[in-house]
């Protein structure tokens, strides 16, 4: 199957049929969100995590934190089910940062040892992702998404509120420093593990829009394979910030289409999203 998006034909990581890498996964594959990882090592301005919420649907949402056993069963069960042949992947975004908690990896080694069919995923802030991205691969997880809102350190210091790293809590520019390191770094081996990475931007107007041109070069020159621009929820410590508009967006995807495929289907699900795009 060849997978086509605007900017043209997808090279073969995207031909997998997972649906939030690839238009052609919609309404044929439905991925199962396992929400185990309740902590997180930064703190973005713009996030608020809610549990036991069924009204809001977006990153961070969750109505339960479920253990590794838990998740497991849930799996069980929809696999089970009249479209259970329609599932195949199970992917971890949250609540939190998922290489932060060790269920994350409990339950994939579980996931992968029942059903070693399923399509592995996560999504990162990146700051844990070079130390355990060997870890990752022997486990078989393939496809990684990594949020990277900038490049600049300055910039993410009005993005971060604090970075927890190796015991310490870093705040202002230091703290962006260390993450986007890692960021960047953790993209290199995880492309070069053979992995499928996406990149998310959470655009926020003002602050981090004018400033894509060097991240798309520098995550095309690294090994990205595709790119996804996602609008600011203003909420939190960013609530005053007003979304992007879709003119902005539009504007913003066109740009970094220079460098690399861009996907324009995203819904910013909630952490324990289950079903078919």
């Amino acid at each position: 199957m060849q997978i086509e998006c605007r900017q043209g034909n997808l090279n073969g990581h995207l031909n997998l049929g997972h649906p939030c890498f690839a238009t052609q996964g919609h309404g044929k594959t439905g991925r199962i969100h396992l929400a185990v990882a309740p902590g997180c090592n930064i703190s973005c301005n713009y996030c608020v995590r809610k549990f036991d919420c069924a009204n809001e649907s977006r990153p961070g949402v969750t109505s339960k934190v479920l253990t590794p056993e838990e998740a497991l069963e849930t799996v069980r069960k929809v696999k089970a089910s009249d479209m259970g042949a329609k599932y195949r992947v199970v992917g971890i975004a949250g609540p939190g940062e998922p290489l932060a908690n060790s269920a994350t990896y409990a339950t994939f080694r579980e996931v992968k040892r029942e059903f070693p069919e399923m399509i592995l995923c996560l999504s990162t802030n990146g700051l844990l992702l070079p130390e355990k991205i060997n870890e990752l691969a022997e486990i078989g997880v393939s496809h990684i998404t990594i949020t990277i809102n900038t490049l600049d350190e300055e910039v993410g210091a009005q993005i971060y509120s604090y970075v927890r790293w190796k015991g310490k809590t870093l705040t202002g520019a230091r703290g962006a420093r260390i993450l986007v390191g890692n960021q960047l770094k953790g993209l290199t081996m995880a492309a070069a593990a053979g992995m499928t990475v996406k990149i998310n931007t959470v655009i926020i107007p003002g602050i981090n829009d004018k400033l894509l041109y060097s991240l798309g070069q520098e995550i095309k020159k690294r090994g990205a394979h595709i790119h996804n621009i996602v609008p600011l929820i203003p909420q939190a410590k960013l609530a005053h910030i007003k979304a992007p508009s879709k003119e902005l967006i539009a504007s913003c995807r066109r740009s970094m289409g220079a460098f690399l495929p861009q996907m324009e289907h995203c819904q910013q699900c909630r952490a324990d999203a289950i079903g078919f795009l």
